[in-house]
């Protein structure tokens, strides 16, 4: 059981930055994977970005790449992601998830959202154009 936290989320003007924060407590394990997913209102929700707990390997949505930075704090079980150069298309509900690393080779299922098993409550970023 596993249980995660968003904390960070708020109003920005465009070309602002937020941090944006995912606790995690319970039982963590260091083959997990986190991912951070956003649903804007009337749209499916999308994959934003990943990181490996054990070694730190990230992933991201080509929409969020060279402005998104996904990261861990090993001490403090948390996951951050610092988003920059923030756009009015970043507004949004995100949430931070949690599944265990692929046994693959194929590291594009930590995109999609069906194998994580564990969510936040979600956090909103509203960035005002």
């Amino acid at each position: 059981q596993v249980q995660l936290v968003e904390s960070g989320g708020g109003l920005v003007q465009a070309g602002g930055s937020l941090r944006l924060s995912c606790a995690a407590s319970g039982r963590t394990f260091s083959n997990y994977a986190m991912g951070w997913f956003r649903q804007a209102p009337g749209k499916e929700r999308e994959f934003v970005a990943a990181i490996i707990w054990s070694g730190g390997s990230t992933y991201y949505a080509d929409s969020v790449k060279d402005r998104f930075t996904c990261s861990r704090d090993n001490a403090k079980n948390t996951v951050y992601l610092q988003m920059n150069s923030l756009v009015f298309e970043d507004t949004a509900v995100y949430y931070c998830a949690s599944r265990r690393a692929s046994t693959s080779y194929d590291t594009s299922v930590y995109r999609r959202p069906y194998d994580y098993d564990y969510w936040g409550q979600g956090t909103q970023v509203a960035v005002s154009s």
